[in-house]
């Protein structure tokens, strides 16, 4: 696996937590890869105490499955799964809208302008991992704007049950659609007509989420 190295003494727990966890949202372990503790410490040069008690709390957010025969493997991506979290993961973006409408100002469109533009440019190329980037961060301007941290808290809960799928499925994402929502929602704060903004935004949320559930 890439990126692992012999990492820090201080809260190892929760540097191995958070590695494990960004290679399984980023595919580098992929759906089904089998999970062996003894390795991965050896590969991040720690004891397995760090490793385990990351894996058991990896396996509580239903990243890993450990079957009754002990095996433990990385959980596959359920299309099922997924679409009910992008329902839920609309909604929280939609309420950081509303929260926002006050807040959101032509700083924060001219922001977003400049985000959307890297996000088509990272398309264009097909850098799959640029443009989720930029996506997020695109939308992050607003959830920064409704200054209610619960809100991102709960996102990231919910960001490894839709993340894996999108990057599954990049290689036939055209993003035109995603990129002309965008520039709605931005000319929507310009033009000081904000009440279409939260249902601009549970509206790209929910045309991703179609997109990436259908068969």
């Amino acid at each position: 696996m890439k990126n692992i190295t012999q990492i820090p003494r201080q809260s190892l727990r929760a540097q191995v937590y958070d590695r494990l966890r960004s290679a399984i949202i980023h595919l580098e372990l992929k759906p089904g890869e089998r999970i062996n503790d003894k390795a991965l410490a050896e590969q991040f040069g720690v004891s397995r105490t760090p490793v385990r008690e990351a894996l058991k709390k990896l396996e509580d957010e239903g990243l890993i499955v450990t079957s009754p025969g002990s095996e433990t493997v990385v959980s596959l991506v359920e299309v099922e799964q997924a679409m009910h979290a992008f329902t839920v993961v609309a909604s929280l973006h939609g309420l950081a809208a509303r929260l926002a409408l006050t807040t959101l100002t032509l700083t924060h469109a001219d922001q977003m302008t400049a985000i959307n533009n890297e996000f088509a440019e990272a398309l264009k190329v097909e850098d799959k991992y640029r443009a989720i980037q930029m996506d997020d961060q695109f939308h992050a301007v607003i959830i920064e704007a409704s200054h209610n941290p619960e809100i991102m808290l709960a996102l990231d809960r919910l960001l490894p049950k839709i993340r894996r799928l999108e990057l599954q499925k990049f290689n036939t994402f055209d993003g035109k659609k995603s990129i002309k929502q965008h520039q709605e929602i931005i000319s929507c704060i310009s033009n000081d007509s904000k009440e279409q903004l939260p249902a601009l935004i549970e509206n790209n949320w929910l045309s991703l989420a179609e997109y990436l559930t259908e068969k």
